[in-house]
């Protein structure tokens, strides 16, 4: 048996799990590729925070199942993936702004019993603009690809972050135009336009500051078709909300166009940060989570 001094010491490392250990963790189905263990762990030991992070992997008609048992146990806070991101939303008992605007939720916060709804993608993608890029959005010309529900929230987070105009290309016009028209009342002093994505748009990207890809397409390894950046302006930025592979087709495009791009982890790291702060009240070491992503790929590459 370890002596009282022992247990004590064993009590105050936040590195033991203990019965004092607050458990948060990721909703999603399938949830066994998210880094976000990764990331979230790392912080969390970092800042010394009695807590663990881990994966819960929630078939869709099990949701509300699931909602309920978290409660019960006493779940600190989460973040949510597909595909629940939309479907979580009449289940939670409170929706920040930030959820609303964006459709969508990606964090859920445990309020002493209630869990609260916030959406910090698009957050995350502006911090990421900046860092990754160099990208203050603030007045620029933005082409995004896709109408899905990473594209509504890069809307929301690019509109309130003060640029001049928005064009989406999506495969469906429909699909386009009815995002579009969702926000033009919200912010009516932001040029916004809905469109095809289809061999007649390279046009529209001629005068971009920015192009952005919201959509999945990239992962497999396949290109966007109907999208070429030929047109794109040389000052022009590419970013793909894609991470893995690290360097999407399009990423190439640009690089071979000799234009500045990055792929999507620092908006993973960026989100993660934001929700980071939301559980915990205050924000994470500086870095930490990109040094434990970078460490994992490292480890994963041997």
């Amino acid at each position: 048996m370890p002596s009282p001094l022992q247990q004590e010491e064993l009590m105050n490392d936040k590195s033991v799990i203990t019965g004092k250990t607050r458990i948060y963790g990721i909703l999603g189905c399938p949830v066994t590729h998210s880094l976000s263990p990764v990331m979230q762990n790392a912080a969390l030991h970092e800042a010394a925070v009695d807590a663990i992070y881990v994966p819960f992997c929630v078939e869709p008609d099990q949701l509300s199942a699931a909602l309920s048992g978290l409660r019960a146990l006493g779940v600190c806070g989460f973040n949510v993936t597909i595909p629940h991101k939309t479907v979580i939303m009449p289940l939670l008992d409170k929706l920040a702004p930030s959820a609303v605007q964006a459709g969508a939720v990606n964090t859920v916060v445990n309020q002493g019993g209630q869990l609260i709804g916030h959406n910090t993608d698009g957050d995350g993608l502006v911090r990421s603009l900046v860092k990754d890029l160099n990208c203050d959005v603030g007045g620029s010309k933005v082409v995004l690809v896709g109408a899905g529900g990473a594209a509504r929230g890069a809307l929301v987070a690019l509109c309130r972050a003060g640029v001049k105009s928005v064009v989406v290309l999506n495969r469906t016009v429909a699909v386009a135009e009815g995002l579009i028209g969702s926000f033009r009342s919200s912010f009516p002093q932001i040029m916004l336009h809905g469109t095809a994505l289809d061999g007649q748009s390279g046009q529209l990207v001629s005068d971009a500051d920015l192009l952005i890809n919201a959509t999945s397409l990239g992962m497999a390894g396949e290109k966007i078709d109907g999208l070429t950046l030929a047109l794109l302006p040389d000052h022009a930025k590419v970013y793909d909300m894609v991470y893995n592979p690290p360097l999407t087709p399009l990423l190439l495009d640009a690089r071979n166009r000799g234009l500045q791009a990055a792929n999507g982890l620092g908006m993973l790291v960026a989100q993660g940060e934001l929700a980071f702060s939301l559980w915990h009240g205050i924000a994470p070491a500086n870095d930490i989570m990109q040094k434990a992503l970078s460490a994992f790929f490292n480890a994963a590459k041997a």
